[in-house]
């Protein structure tokens, strides 16, 4: 060192030192603000849950829009998150957050929540173990949930159009025979009694070119509604096609299924349609057919139509046994 150049004081070095601190802490504040704006321009809760303790320990600032509760309430009260959740999903989230702790991570489970108003919505929670514990050395939860209502409506409604007739409002033709096709398997690995009925409007080309397709389409609708007033819970029932609807009976007989068509018949009778000032009813002619030991699902459409179309012949309005 030139002996010109002289140390830094002690006070020098001092007031370097608390500038470079301050520095630090500028920073640092810098980089917490940061953090707390992106945070809280997020729309996701990011949370992190001390298991030993049974306590929320962090919950980022998006959680009062999304859950619609205090978060100050919820660090000094687990029941808080508890008590959104919704009754029927209850078990199944606390199950999968235990899970969290045999398995490091659930990447993905769904469940509902209560909003502080009211308002049910569905989250998508992804959690797991964090590398860091509690200053106690207890294991450390942290988990990100994201409000995916809107994506759980949407794949609603693509399952419906998907699987439902627009029309009347059933099954269109393609969902009831997939799942035509499951039942049949259920039924023959149960041995269980299964019965195919098919059915279709007389004379309905005769409606159409008198009234008009619109009240050709009411008349469609209405007994479809029919049908689902009358068939049982498990029972499938679909438009197949133009005017033409099929159903199939789980657990029924013949003679049962003879009664659950025999009561439809009754039904559409009870049915009555004004369209141009004229005053007018429908009926159905049904085809009715069993399960075989050998029996496809082809087998037992091909045998109903059949029936039906026998049905048909003779005279209408009635049902034939195929």
């Amino acid at each position: 060192m030139d002996d010109n150049t002289q140390a830094p004081s002690e006070l020098e070095t001092l007031t370097l030192a608390l500038l470079h601190s301050r520095g630090e802490v500028e920073r640092l504040r810098e980089r917490e603000s940061l953090v707390s704006s992106l945070l809280g321009s997020v729309n996701v809760v990011l949370w992190a849950f001390d298991w030993q303790q049974q306590r929320v320990v962090y919950v980022s600032p998006a959680y009062e829009s999304v859950f619609g509760r205090s978060a100050a309430l919820l660090m000094s009260d687990y029941g808080e998150w508890l008590n959104s959740i919704y009754p029927d999903d209850m078990e199944y989230a606390a199950q999968s957050l235990a899970s969290v702790l045999e398995n490091g991570a659930v990447e993905q489970r769904e469940y509902r929540i209560i909003r502080g108003d009211g308002q049910i919505r569905w989250l998508s929670d992804k959690c797991f173990v964090s590398p860091r514990s509690t200053p106690e050395g207890q294991p450390l939860i942290v988990g990100i949930a994201e409000d995916i209502t809107e994506k759980k409506q949407l794949q609603g409604e693509l399952h419906r159009l998907a699987t439902t007739d627009v029309l009347t409002g059933v099954h269109n033709r393609r969902y009831f025979f997939e799942s035509g096709e499951r039942a049949l398997e259920q039924a023959r690995g149960n041995g269980h009694d299964l019965a195919f009925l098919l059915f279709d409007i007389d004379n309905f080309k005769k409606i159409n070119d008198s009234h008009g397709h619109q009240v050709g389409d009411r008349v469609l609708q209405r007994i479809a509604h029919c049908g689902a007033y009358v068939l049982r819970r498990d029972d499938l029932f679909g438009r197949i096609g133009g005017e033409e609807f099929a159903a199939l009976f789980p657990g029924c007989d013949a003679q049962q299924a003879r009664q659950m068509a025999e009561r439809l018949q009754r039904e559409v009778q009870r049915l009555s349609f004004t369209a141009g000032g004229q005053t007018f009813a429908v009926t159905i002619s049904q085809g009715l057919t069993s399960l075989g030991a050998d029996d496809s699902l082809e087998a037992l459409y091909v045998r109903a139509d059949e029936a039906m179309y026998q049905a048909k012949h003779s005279g209408k309005n009635c049902i034939v046994l195929g």
